[in-house]
């Protein structure tokens, strides 16, 4: 991992200055990182990117070229920059693990510890977890658009950088993705690479048979031939056959499939599904590819495309129709000499803006019956549910609306992943963090899966939480 200390916006580091010079380096403050809309107009996102936020914290420091480079600005005082030259991380954080489906307004990352520390490490943690958490959730809507076929995730070429390219694979092999091609991301995770082979190798030989005849003699365990170069039907299909039958079949080896890359890929998978059949190659899969994305592998089906695998790129790794995970990072409480935690609170005329104070927890209860998730609750740190009780839930703005909730069972959703500075969380594999994603989206009911207008899944507040949040607002108003 490589050192990002300095990959800041330039304000964390005046601010630190300042918080230095004021008399504020020891305050201890708490920040929450939160989201306030599901991109796509989904029903839920998807936690990603732990693992390299931890990876990121673990390398904390400044070098002595980030000293020269911020003493060369003539704007920070010799005492703080004699502070970062020494610095050590000494905060607490809490996230919500990765593969969990997380919800609008609730803390899916806190950090505990001094100002200086905790407003510096604001940018690298929100673009680590903003982006990972955007392109898992594209990838699971993909993933469910494709009913139980595969998806490869194939965007290396298309996405923003190779941050993007090597962390938004591993991201959509969380999200659902069956593997990838990018090679590096499987060397680093184990994500599972998969390549056939680019038109040029096609275009490479005097014929297309003969290119498909070499590539089956290459790779004889793993034929996929794509047959869009020239002519799919009239001579792609008809090609990769002939090479199957003249060079896997006397192997006594089976190819893997065929790929179609451009053309009406619904009608020509049906076309080639027929021929495939009549020629004894019913086992050969048919991979499509070429701008895919939910909205376009659900029509296809429902059209009754014959796809075994979808490879989708460009509009995945970019999630081309909604590139922005909205994860903000906001100060909710600070500590006094004394330990009594004040909390802080953010008012905006846009009532979604208004931010939610305190050091927090967040518990989601489930239905003992059916395991299926009922809603979640943001708590004050240190507070519980009593399982045996009933538990009233309300949405803390339309208050009337309650719901009282029996036979269920809570869980604590934020877990400790830093303390005093140092890692006390163990990162699972990508594939049990996959694993896990699946079967916490096997307790979301249905009707919040859907594509457009998901049920709302509820984020309500404990009572002593909204008391306290109510009492702050009011507080501002009788100020004003």
């Amino acid at each position: 991992m490589d050192n990002y200390t300095m990959l800041t916006d330039f304000y964390e580091i005046t601010m630190a200055n300042g918080f230095f010079n004021e008399g504020y380096k020891d305050t201890t403050v708490y920040f929450d990182m939160f989201f306030r809309t599901v991109p796509d107009g989904g029903g839920f996102a998807i936690m990603a990117g732990v693992e390299q936020a931890i990876d990121y914290l673990r390398n904390l420091k400044f070098t002595k070229e980030d000293i020269d480079y911020l003493r060369s600005k003539n704007m920070f005082s010799d005492g703080f920059l004699d502070y970062i030259e020494n610095f050590e991380f000494c905060c607490d954080v809490w996230a919500i693990p990765e593969g969990t489906p997380i919800f609008p307004g609730e803390p899916i990352l806190t950090v505990k510890g001094p100002a200086i520390q905790a407003q510096f490490i604001e940018t690298m943690l929100l673009l680590t977890v903003n982006f990972q958490t955007l392109i898992a959730t594209k990838s699971n809507r993909i993933a469910r658009a494709a009913q139980g076929r595969a998806v490869m995730e194939f965007g290396a070429r298309r996405a923003q950088g190779a941050y993007g390219a090597i962390y938004g694979a591993r991201a959509a092999f969380i999200g659902g993705c069956s593997g990838t091609s990018n090679v590096l991301t499987d060397r680093e995770f184990g994500v599972g690479a998969l390549g056939t082979m680019a038109h040029s190798w096609v275009q490479m030989f005097d014929t297309e048979y003969e290119a498909f005849c070499a590539y089956a003699r290459n790779y004889p365990d793993d034929t996929t031939l794509l047959i869009d170069t020239y002519n799919v039907l009239k001579s792609g299909l008809p090609n990769a056959i002939k090479a199957f039958d003249e060079v896997l079949k006397p192997l006594g080896k089976r190819p893997k499939g065929v790929r179609i890359d451009s053309g009406d890929i619904t009608y020509l998978s049906k076309k080639c599904r027929k021929a495939l059949d009549e020629a004894g190659y019913h086992d050969c899969k048919i991979v499509a590819s070429n701008s895919l994305d939910e909205y376009i592998i659900r029509d296809m089906l429902i059209q009754g495309a014959q796809i075994d695998l979808f490879g989708v790129g460009e509009r995945l790794i970019t999630s081309k129709s909604n590139p922005v995970m909205g994860g903000v990072y906001k100060l909710v409480a600070l500590e006094k000499e004394d330990g009594i935690i004040e909390p802080k609170i953010k008012i905006s005329e846009n009532v979604a803006k208004i931010t939610t104070p305190c050091f927090k927890q967040v518990y989601r209860l489930y239905d003992k019956d059916t395991d299926k998730a009922i809603a979640d609750v943001i708590t004050l740190h240190g507070e519980t549910i009593d399982e045996n009780k009933p538990y009233e839930l309300f949405d803390p703005e339309h208050t009337w609306k309650r719901k009282l909730v029996k036979n269920y069972y809570a869980r604590p959703l934020l877990k400790e992943i830093f303390k005093n500075g140092k890692s006390v969380y163990d990162s699972p594999s990508v594939g049990e963090i996959r694993a896990y994603c699946e079967e916490q989206l096997d307790t979301l009911w249905d009707e919040l899966k859907r594509f457009e207008n998901p049920h709302k899944y509820y984020v309500d507040l404990s009572q002593k939480l909204w008391d306290i949040k109510n009492k702050l607002l009011r507080q501002v108003s009788i100020d004003e």
